[in-house]
């Protein structure tokens, strides 16, 4: 008895000693499953969050973004800047290549002067030693006008480029663009026009230098010719 007795006591205590870690799995269990369950849930609204970003959706206009009006200003007063860099390096550029070709006119009106005054006093060997002096320079002053010539069609088409620009500043209503780059093309107009007034002085000058070395050399001949006629004259008498 007293064996039965101990084996039930034991039993009973065994009984409730599992009633009471039942809910202890339980709970062990919910939890468990809720922090597998919880990075689950946090996964989907990742994913969905991700989903959502992924689709293009119109902006809302807001009082504060730039309006189009805005950003045509701000493209053109860009376009401006730009064309008048432009007109800037070209302008630059043919005003050197027009001063190049004036000091090669200046040079070549200096040879034909000297050619000139040095008619009648040379012989043939040194007169044609200066001429091909004077045709080393001409060829030199084609050359430079070549060039001159074509970077002036290049600035004319970047004063159309800076004139355009302009035009559609105005219509933009980028009034300041607008107003610099006209200012600007009409400064670089003025460089321009100086310079080729300088150089139309010295084209006209080479001209003169030109016809004076052909009258000169006209009248040399013609007195050449008429200096055996009275030696024939006398021989006949």
């Amino acid at each position: 008895m007293a064996a039965l007795r101990s084996w039930l006591s034991r039993g009973v205590t065994s009984f409730f000693r599992y009633r009471q870690c039942v809910p202890l799995v339980a709970n062990f269990k919910k939890h468990c499953f809720s922090q597998l369950i919880r990075p689950w849930h946090k996964t989907v609204a990742f994913g969905f969050g991700v989903t959502l970003c992924a689709v293009p959706i119109a902006q809302k206009s807001e009082p504060h973004s730039l309006s189009n009006d805005k950003l045509m200003r701000r493209a053109v007063s860009l376009v401006t800047d730009s064309t008048s860099t432009f007109l800037s390096q070209t302008t630059y550029a043919l005003i050197e290549a027009i001063t190049e070709y004036t000091k090669a006119v200046y040079t070549l009106i200096s040879l034909y002067r000297q050619y000139t005054s040095l008619l009648g006093k040379m012989n043939s060997q040194e007169e044609d030693e200066v001429w091909q002096v004077i045709i080393g320079a001409r060829v030199e002053m084609t050359s430079k006008q070549q060039e001159y010539l074509k970077l002036e069609t290049t600035w004319m088409t970047a004063v159309g480029l800076s004139e355009m620009a302009a035009e559609a500043a105005y219509h933009t209503g980028a009034d300041q663009a607008s107003v610099t780059a006209r200012s600007h093309i009409q400064l670089v107009k003025s460089q321009v026009q100086e310079v080729r007034q300088l150089c139309q002085k010295a084209e006209t000058k080479l001209t003169e230098a030109q016809t004076a070395e052909l009258l000169q050399k006209t009248q040399e001949d013609t007195d050449e010719r008429a200096e055996p006629e009275p030696e024939a004259y006398l021989r006949e008498d």
